[in-house]
Parts: C-alpha cells; structure tokens; sequence
C-alpha cells in the first residue's frame, strides 16, 4: 500500500497544478529547515509521503543540478544551488548599495541589529542586515524566513497589505510598530515601512535588540533615526519620503 502523508499535498498532484515529478522534487527541498538540515533516504521518504524508490531517483536529479549534496554515508543535505537563488533573489528585491548604508548608519546610531524585511508568501525574509556591534544582540540572520505574526517588521508588512484590526490601522496611521518580547521573550524590535513608486510598500525596516536595552529614551530616540533611514530608502525607491518627515513618533504601539 502506498504511503499517505497530510503534510504532503503535492504527492498525488491531486489538483493537478503543474508538473507532477517537479512538485515531488520541490517537496523534497521544502523538508529541509534550520530545525531540520539532514535526512536518510528513509527519512525523506516518510516526511514526504513518497516511495524510497521515487524519492531516490529525484534525489539523483537534484544532486546532479546541485539542489541537494549525499555524502558517503548517504544523509542527504541543501547542495549550493539554493543559496545562489537566494543572492539572486535578495540582489534582485533592493540594490544593495542603496540598503546598506542605510542599514550601517542606523546599527550604528541606535547601537542595535538593522534590518529589511520584505514579504515571501506568508513568512518574512530578513534580505538585508547590520548586526549590532554590542557584545549582546539579538540573533537573527540575513536571508532567514521568520513569521509574519509575531515581531515588528512581520505586523508592518501584514499592516500595509491591508490587514484588518486596530492595531494595524494604527500602524498605518502611526507608520511605526514596536513589540517587547514577542517573536522572542528576550528580544524587542521598531519597524516601519519603505516605500516605493506610487507609494508601493517595498518592506520594512527594522531596529532589534535586548529587551532590556529598550527603554522609553532609547526607544524615542531609535523610532525617529528609524523614520530618518525609511525616508533615506524610499527616496532611492522612488517613493515619497515626506510622509515620514516632521513626525514627533510616539513611545510605543
């Protein structure tokens, strides 16, 4: 009887969107995450649903294209052709020689992490960032997929998407969002959004350190360098960095 798996709906191509044989390759390489970084063929098999003997064939194919790398012991792990997509795509989202600097600037006058987020689906990508040069920071790092729910720069991309609730109207007018030890007990974040052409939302843009670091002073003091760099980046973009000027940001949302 052939295996069955609820986590795998692109087993049977069931709705018959796109290649078959394609989507059992991609979901082979949608197992793999931080938490998960190697697997048997065995193991493939059953977090994929799929026979040992088709998991092993496309294996054979990804390894050839350098999607996935075998060792001689057989555990399979993310070959480089992923992390060259992924330069690509980031290279591809915000020219870096526009982010960067603005990034270097606002690490170093917050004395925390600087980060641009952008949306990927239903996850936020960290596509750019500037840890903090303090002995403790938070941990997040450059090209890591974090939930949009949970953290200040996921709630002003869902905000300026058009999601309903108070909160998110609230960040919309206030352009700013704040969380204490949301995403992480440890860890709070400011964020708002860069914009672009007719006003597009390009990401977000975010400050993030230790919990403890974040207190009412530093707090008003990193919300206005943050609104200060979000104009710098929109102008790049070309969007209108007016809406962030002359604002007196608030000590929180």
């Amino acid at each position: 009887m052939r295996k069955t798996s609820p986590a795998t709906p692109l087993e049977d191509n069931a709705d018959g969107v796109g290649v078959a044989a394609v989507n059992r390759a991609l979901s082979l390489l949608a197992a793999f995450s931080k938490q998960r970084r190697s697997f048997t063929l065995t193991q493939l098999a059953e977090h994929t649903g799929l026979y040992k003997s088709t998991v092993l064939r496309l294996a054979e194919s990804l390894e050839m294209a350098g999607y996935l790398y075998r060792d001689r012991e057989g555990i399979y792990t993310l070959g480089p052709a992923p992390l060259q997509l992924a330069s690509i795509y980031r290279s591809s989202l915000h020219p870096s020689e526009f982010v960067m600097p603005v990034l270097r600037e606002l690490a170093a006058l917050t004395g925390e992490s600087a980060a641009l987020y952008t949306r990927a689906g239903d996850k936020r990508l960290c596509a750019y960032r500037i840890s903090s040069s303090r002995a403790i920071s938070d941990n997040v790092q450059q090209d890591e997929l974090l939930s949009l729910d949970r953290g200040a720069g996921g709630h002003v991309l869902l905000a300026f998407a058009g999601e309903p609730g108070e909160r998110y109207d609230a960040i919309r007018q206030g352009l700013l969002c704040l969380t204490m030890g949301e995403r992480d007990q440890e860890t709070a974040a400011i964020a708002c959004p860069v914009f672009g052409v007719d006003q597009k939302l390009e990401g977000a843009l975010s400050v993030s350190g230790p919990l403890h670091r974040f207190t009412p002073e530093a707090i008003q003091s990193m919300q206005g360098h943050l609104l200060a760099g979000a104009a710098k980046i929109s102008t790049h973009f070309g969007g209108d960095p007016s809406v962030f000027l002359d604002r007196n940001p608030p000590t929180g949302t």
